[in-house]
């Protein structure tokens, strides 16, 4: 049994600058006959980089968008375009909710680039998990409503919804995460960690009762300060995590903590990054 997962678009340029990089993420998952697109970043830019790096894209069985931002999932429009449809789209329930972002300027739109109308239009066979767990096969769970049970991790003041004619904080309830089951542990797939990563492994393992081997993906440690970092960084070692693949929205600060504190277990999963588990 093997895990491929390929970094198809990320905010840091690949390692031999050929490929187009932006402020987002793309993951193009090869687990057993499954093949699954984590994300599509904010243009659809990973498509020509899929196209590069010999990565059939145009032939899925799942594509998954772990959460309601441009960033995750922008690319998806562009492509419906490129691809057969003959996939299954998973979202997590509230995916379509109006996301805003508050800035000096006031609130900007900060989420999808397609309604739920564009889906039937299309289409496209659509899964909304409102399931803590959602099994695709035994091996491939998709997991939502994480438990908020650390102090630390709280929740963005800038991510609204709007909601009427007013906004609301974002609780991001719609966030999903994907696991696939190893022989050594589970290997989990995050989008943003919006939740806070550590409340997101947390209940994973509490709901599997399996430890966590690997992680790939954002953290949003971007925002944390120095509080949140160490008991985050404590939570990955007294797990024992063997494997930590972070990239898009983790932070140079965290970047560097993370480097220095993990040294090989910590590999920056940047544009073009191939992660292979055997």
């Amino acid at each position: 049994m093997s895990i491929k997962i390929t970094t198809l678009i990320e905010n840091q340029q690949d390692n031999n600058d050929t490929l187009v990089n932006e402020h987002g993420l793309a993951l193009f998952i090869e687990f057993e006959d499954k093949k699954i697109l984590f994300d599509t970043g904010q243009s659809g830019d990973f498509i020509k980089n899929a196209e590069k790096l010999n990565k059939d894209i145009n032939n899925l069985d799942y594509v998954i968008l772990s959460h309601g931002h441009y960033d995750h999932s922008g690319g998806f429009r562009e492509f419906t375009k490129y691809s057969k449809k003959n996939f299954k789209l998973i979202v997590g329930n509230g995916f379509f909710n109006e996301k805003y972002k508050l800035i000096e300027e006031g609130y900007k739109f900060n989420g999808n680039s397609f309604s739920e109308e564009f889906i039937v239009k299309n289409n496209i066979a659509v899964k909304y998990v409102t399931e803590d767990i959602f099994k695709i096969t035994d091996e491939l769970m998709v997991f939502t409503n994480f438990e908020r049970s650390t102090e630390f991790e709280t929740l963005n003041e800038k991510f609204f919804i709007k909601k009427n004619e007013g906004y609301i904080l974002d609780d991001f309830s719609d966030e999903i995460s994907l696991g696939v089951k190893y022989e050594k542990g589970l290997v989990v797939i995050l989008g943003c960690s919006h939740i806070g990563i550590v409340n997101i492994l947390k209940t994973i393992m509490k709901r599997t009762g399996m430890p966590i081997y690997c992680v790939v993906g954002g953290s949003h440690l971007i925002e944390a300060d120095e509080l949140r970092l160490n008991k985050t960084m404590e939570f990955f070692k007294e797990n024992s995590i063997s494997l930590l693949r972070l990239s898009h929205c983790t932070g140079e600060n965290a970047i560097y903590k993370l480097k220095h504190e993990f040294r090989k277990e910590f590999i920056y999963n940047n544009t073009g990054n191939s992660i292979e588990i055997i």
